[in-house]
Order: C-alpha cells, then structure tokens, then sequence
C-alpha cells in the first residue's frame, strides 16, 4: 500500500521535502522486486480524517480483507498519526490478521531512510545516495517542449518537468540517458532555474554528446553520474555558451574516450 499524493505534500504543500521518485518509477521498483501487486491510496483530507480504528477496520479489514502486515518500524496511521506497531498488534488478534515489522536497514553505520538520501544528494555525494538507494540517482519524466534557448546557441536540450517544480539536487551533472534504445547515452544536464536567463521554476534540461533526435514525448531516465559544478548566473549567453562547451569537455573526460 502506497499513498498518492504523500502525506507530507497533503500537509505541507510547496513546503514538502522533494520527491526521490516519481509514482511511475516506484511502481517500477516494485515490480522488479517481485510485488504483485500494489494499492495506491489516494490521500486526500477525508482520508487524513480517518480515526487510526477505522483505517483497520474499514480498510485493512472489511476492504481489503488483510491476512498478513508488514509495516515499517516508524510507520504511524490514522487522524494525528494515532497508530503504530502496537495498536496494530492489538488489532490483528483483535480481527485475526498477523502483523510484523520491518526492522530498519543500515549501510556503513547510516540508517537508510529518505532524509539520508536527500542529505546525501544536497552534499552531492552521489556515492553514498547511490549506496543507501541501491541504485544511482534517476530523475525521469516525459520530455516536453521548452523555449529552444538551447538549439539557438548549440546545444539543444531536452526538457524534464519536476514535479511541484522542486528537485532534491542543483547544479550541473554528467549524466546518461536511458529510454532511447538499448543503450545509456552520455550527456550534460541541468538542474535548476536557469538565472543566466532570468528563469523563475526548477526544471531539467540535458543535452546529448553526440546524439541528434527528435525527442518530445519520449519517457526517459536522466542517471546522475558525477556533479560538475553549481548553477551560474552568466553575463551573457556567450558566456553561457563557453561554459556549456567546458560542461561537455568535462564529461567527456567522466564518460571516456569513447565520447
């Protein structure tokens, strides 16, 4: 059972800390880890409303027809976060369900969690987010049409929108690119608000080494390898220009000769 949209982005809106994955990809993690399966909840206020009594027994119970739960060693449920482990014991002998908790996991002494990650990843340590994720960092979406800044001064992008316009990183990447064919493509991104141009929302924008298509409506998958350097504000799109062109050398020289 999942929660769409999550609970903190209920409560705290624009606040809310910024998503590690999209629903799509995490129902692609899912998949490939052998769930069946997957309820997706739509959290709304009525549903924040539920007492922690009802969400066992009209959901898990009359609903759902719960025989078996594993839940998280912090997970809490219900109106004001009433629910935890033991109220769930209580409840599986109360409506004949078994219920265990998972026990939290570590990697070299630190607590995976969603807070390690996005510290990781403002520290830009790309490694030790790798590590505790398990796999690198991805940000993925469908490419959309942007404002062709990039194609007049050589370097055509594509364009990812984030959600709520917020991303847990900012900078400059060398990244690949998956979703194009069998193979992952090198290239350079851009993550942030593009203030050389004034920008004002946090977008992705990355630009392929050596690769000319046609990319608009194709889903793909943006792997952070390596950060280059932090968002600049530029004095002139020459200037921005001779930048970018430094960008690539730069991952070039990450990816290989063969780039």
């Amino acid at each position: 059972m999942i929660f769409e949209p999550q609970p903190l982005e209920l409560f705290a809106g624009d606040k809310a800390p910024a998503r590690l994955t999209r629903l799509r990809e995490k129902l692609r993690y899912l998949a490939e880890c052998g769930v069946d399966y997957v309820l997706c909840v739509r959290f709304d206020r009525r549903f924040a409303a539920l007492t922690a009594q009802s969400f066992v027994s009209d959901l898990l119970v009359d609903r759902l027809g719960v025989k078996f739960l594993a839940v998280g060693d912090d997970f809490r449920f219900g109106a004001g976060r009433q629910g935890d482990f033991l109220l769930l014991q209580k409840a599986g002998l109360e409506y004949g369900f078994d219920v265990t908790s998972t026990q939290t996991f570590c990697e070299g002494g630190v607590r995976i969690s969603s807070t390690a990650v996005r510290q990781a990843l403002a520290d830009d340590d790309l490694t030790l987010a790798e590590s505790l994720l398990g796999h690198p960092f991805i940000i993925s979406g469908r490419v959309v049409h942007g404002d062709e800044l990039g194609r007049t001064i050589g370097f055509p992008t594509a364009n990812l929108p984030l959600r709520r316009q917020v991303s847990p990183v900012k900078g400059v990447f060398a990244v690949e690119v998956a979703g194009l064919g069998d193979k992952l493509l090198p290239g350079v991104a851009n993550i942030g608000t593009r203030p050389t141009v004034a920008g004002l929302r946090q977008q992705l924008e990355v630009h392929l080494l050596d690769v000319a298509m046609d990319l608009y409506g194709h889903h793909i998958d943006v792997v952070l390898r390596k950060k280059i350097r932090n968002e600049q504000r530029f004095a002139s799109l020459d200037e921005l220009k001779a930048q970018i062109a430094k960008d690539v050398v730069t991952a070039r020289e990450f990816f290989g000769p063969n780039t």
